[in-house]
């Protein structure tokens, strides 16, 4: 009997004798509690199959019993599986019926991901196909994560990409289980968060005059404007769709730097008096927030209309990268080191941090920033820490007590290149490959076990300089993404060779989603053009 393949690989997955079909006749059985979970799955499997899938109560009468001889599908949230922790699962494929179970929504939801993977690859397609058998191996899976964290990051703020975009992106990543959706929400070169206090953060910030063209350092622009914002209600929508599918989206307003596209909408929390328009060059800009009681009140102010639409525990808002050129020359900045006897400009950045941990925490939620954060003094209490610029940040914050984010540049940003073969797309730096990603360990070497439960997980990276169509970032996220998600889910220290051979065959799955994956064999054909290069339309 042939093993199934299922990307990440589950932590049991035994094939037993036999196979089992649905059709017309099957239902979903899932008590109340379950619903949303059976409305999942129904989403999942309905499209191609064509079936119904309606729900059934527990304890009624099965699909076998009426017209056809298609098995059921059985929820089941069952305490006892605690043993598998809050995302673990049990699935069963057997001669009475199709069964999944677990301690919560959370692991049927990743139960659903699982079970679709057992079927022929045509399951991921959006039209029916009439007459084609949807068969099941017969099997017992017992599944469960290695890490708690297995993220994605999306940078919108470089390049916007609409609703549509995000939700099928969080499609892609709720297939391999990835359950955080890190959305860049502002940077220099947009604003695309709605602020009903600041409405001139959309209407000015998320719009620039043009963007640059080819890599940076060529000094090029375009010549074509670009924006665009989310209202509202499209964030909500997609907390929800992200909470369906158990992906919960942390949002990240950049503060104080990486700010210049606020500044062009509201000069007065510069530290220049002057207008500046929405940046046009990639890189860092010099120009950050001033650290005024008035630029305060806006940052919290921001951040709680960010906690009114994102319901989830973490608000990322940056850290990074915050030049201190600007405050190292003006006197309301030294006024304020002083009043504060604080030793300089790095703990002028650390007490502006603290306030915002300190608003966060008033609201029960908990700050996330990047590893710059750790420069500055003390951490907030309860922050958490996302160590990009290698480990060594990281490594502190855990010795240190607090949560951690692993996700060094090497090797988990995926807007570098994939390869040296000089015909691939055009990408920032650096190189990260396939294997590169998939021999990563989260946890460093030597960090000790009473650090070690710190390291929340992992995620990859995707700044969108370089990435200016849906298609870019697709390109740039498989299928390196699965080989981080087999990181995070069935941890580290995985058989690359058995993983490309279970890859080679779970790509026929992105095939058929049409996803703009980079083939196992180098580039395609149309996206070749140089490093130098735009990419082509």
């Amino acid at each position: 009997m042939d093993e199934p393949i299922v990307v990440p690989r589950p932590t049991s997955l035994e094939r037993t004798a036999g196979s089992v079909a649905l059709d017309r006749s099957s239902v979903i059985v899932a008590p109340v509690a379950a619903r949303p979970v059976a409305a999942l799955l129904r989403a999942l499997l309905s499209p191609a199959t064509g079936y119904a899938l309606p729900d059934a109560q527990p304890g009624a009468p099965g699909g076998a019993e009426r017209d056809g001889v298609g098995v059921d599908i059985a929820l089941e949230v069952d305490p006892a599986l605690d043993r598998l922790g809050p995302e673990g699962y049990r699935l069963v494929v057997g001669d009475a019926g199709i069964g999944l179970s677990s301690s919560s929504l959370a692991g049927l939801q990743n139960a659903c991901q699982t079970l679709r993977q057992l079927v022929d690859p045509s399951i991921f397609g959006r039209a029916p196909r009439p007459g084609a058998a949807w068969t099941l191996p017969c099997v017992v899976v017992e599944d469960s994560p290695a890490f708690t964290w297995r993220g994605a990051h999306l940078d919108v703020a470089r390049h916007f990409f609409p609703a549509h975009v995000v939700s099928r992106f969080i499609d892609l990543i709720a297939l391999h289980k990835l359950n955080v959706l890190h959305l860049h929400l502002t940077d220099d070169q947009g604003w695309r968060f709605p602020s009903a206090a600041y409405p001139l953060l959309t209407e000015i910030g998320s719009w620039r005059a043009e963007s640059m063209l080819g890599h940076a350092r060529a000094g090029q622009f375009d010549g074509t404007p670009h924006g665009g914002a989310y209202t509202r209600s499209e964030l909500a929508d997609l907390v929800a769709y992200g909470a369906a599918r158990n992906v919960t989206i942390v949002p990240e307003i950049d503060l104080p730097g990486h700010t210049q596209a606020a500044i062009a909408a509201y000069p007065s929390l510069g530290n220049l008096d002057e207008t500046l328009e929405v940046w046009t060059r990639w890189g860092v800009s010099e120009h950050v927030l001033n650290t005024s009681d008035a630029a305060l009140d806006f940052c919290r102010t921001i951040l709680g209309e960010v906690l009114d639409v994102f319901p989830g525990t973490y608000v990322h808002v940056g850290g990074d990268e915050c030049p201190k050129t600007e405050w190292s020359t003006s006197a309301p900045a030294r006024a304020r080191i002083a009043e504060l006897g604080l030793a300089g400009e790095d703990e002028l950045q650390g007490w502006f941090t603290a306030q915002l941990g300190e608003f966060l925490a008033g609201n029960g939620r908990r700050l996330v920033g990047w590893d710059e954060i750790l420069e500055g003094g003390p951490l907030p209490v309860g922050a958490t820490v996302m160590s990009w610029r290698g480990t060594r940040g990281g490594v502190a914050a855990a010795r240190a007590g607090f949560d951690v984010v692993m996700c060094p540049e090497a090797p988990c940003y995926f807007d570098h290149y994939q390869s040296d073969d000089p015909e691939e797309p055009l990408a920032i730096h650096g190189r990260n490959t396939l294997a590169d990603v998939y021999a990563y360990d989260p946890v460093p070497d030597g960090l000790g076990a009473d650090a070690a439960h710190h390291v929340l997980g992992s995620q990859f990276e995707l700044w969108s300089e370089y990435l200016p169509r849906p298609e870019d970032v697709e390109y740039m996220a498989f299928p390196r993404a699965a080989a981080l998600a087999e990181v995070v889910w069935s941890g580290p220290g995985g058989d690359l060779a058995d993983f490309e051979r279970r890859l080679a065959v779970h790509l026929a799955r992105l095939d058929v989603l049409g996803v703009n994956y980079r083939p196992l064999a180098g580039p395609h054909p149309w996206q070749r053009g140089g490093r130098g290069a735009r990419r082509r339309p």
